[in-house]
């Protein structure tokens, strides 16, 4: 690294965060807004390039995800097994319907207007948040999963599903009935966290013994011998290998290039398809809990917040970076080809 590069800042802090661990965070797919969850029981709405707070829900229990459905409102997984739908505009939220123990994950989905959530109850559960409220009216169905559910991806009309037991179920959400597919995740060790590629074609899926796995859709011989895994969030010390989970993954919208997080600290951002660390960010102050790519790619929020995966002992404060990102950190480079013999 030459000098005329330093390594930026962590990026705007941003003001009121969370008093307790963040679950996740997202940006809006219309503006600067960001949704963020918490084990404080809330869900705040910044506006990311103001740093303002512009509402804040209390829930019954900590809220282990959150996403938007338009610019104004949203929808809530809770502890508490509720699944609450939220509305910002007006200061105002009802119950959507509730799951038989703790919603770990919840996405909305433009292509079927239904809101997914996954519990801990082993079962997936779709949503029509046109119905008015309480379950009987709202409940589309009820899906059993292997196992607990722990992660949730959706890209078109396809829905990936990560379990406990490194089990992975993907469907088409126009027929639910039964998985398209049923896999195994190709990681030794429990799944953190899943995320489709923009294009439709695959998922990025993260254990908790730093690896990052590279998967496909299509069966065919040839797609599948695309896919490959790849160690990082590591470090060698005393010769001994220092093993990080990776928490989250995000695909940057406009390059397809994709960030992870792990509890060592750091953020790296991947060229997936030519197998290449593009960027490091200088170190944050504790675990990455949750990234997420603004809809223009330009903001990168961070959640540096401890994921307990040391148990209870002091840590940093929670906090919320926002970061402009630079061409040069997310953009894949060119190959080089050798010049051909004159």
């Amino acid at each position: 690294m030459t000098s005329a590069h330093p390594p930026p800042a962590p990026g705007r802090e941003l003001s009121n965060p969370p008093t307790d661990g963040i679950s996740n965070l997202r940006f809006s797919n219309h503006s600067d807004h960001l949704l963020v969850s918490s084990w404080d029981k809330t869900v705040r709405l910044y506006d990311a390039s103001a740093d303002s707070l512009r509402g804040e829900f209390m829930h019954g229990g900590p809220v282990l995800d959150c996403c938007f459905h338009d610019d104004s409102s949203g929808f809530s997984a809770s502890a508490d097994n509720t699944v609450r739908r939220i509305v910002f505009s007006h200061g105002k939220e009802d119950i959507l319907g509730r799951h038989d123990a703790p919603v770990r994950c919840i996405e909305y989905s433009y292509a079927a207007g239904q809101v997914i959530t996954g519990s801990w109850d082993k079962t997936l559960k779709c949503w029509d948040p046109r119905g008015t409220s309480g379950q009987e009216r709202t409940l589309v169905g009820t899906y059993p999963q292997p196992e607990r559910v722990y992660s949730l991806s959706l890209v078109g009309n396809r829905l990936v599903v990560a379990t406990a037991g490194r089990q992975v179920n993907v469907y088409d959400l126009r027929n639910m009935s039964q998985p398209e597919q049923q896999r195994e995740s190709s990681l030794k060790y429990q799944t953190r966290c899943v995320r489709c590629y923009p294009n439709g074609t695959g998922y990025a899926l993260s254990s908790v013994e730093g690896r990052v796995a590279m998967e496909f859709f299509d069966l065919s011989e040839a797609s599948q011998a695309k896919k490959y895994a790849f160690k990082c969030h590591r470090k060698s010390e005393a010769g001994r290998d220092i093993v990080y989970p990776v928490n989250a993954i995000a695909f940057h919208p406009v390059y397809g290039t994709f960030a992870t997080g792990g509890c060592d600290g750091f953020v790296n951002v991947w060229d997936g398809n030519n197998k290449k660390r593009l960027y490091q960010y200088s170190k944050y102050p504790t675990s990455i809990a949750a990234l997420s790519f603004s809809r223009d790619g330009r903001l990168l929020a961070v959640a540096s917040s401890y994921t307990f995966e040391e148990g209870e002992k002091p840590h940093e404060p929670d906090a919320i970076f926002v970061r402009s990102v630079n061409e040069i950190e997310v953009k894949p480079k060119p190959k080089v080809y050798p010049n051909p013999p004159a």
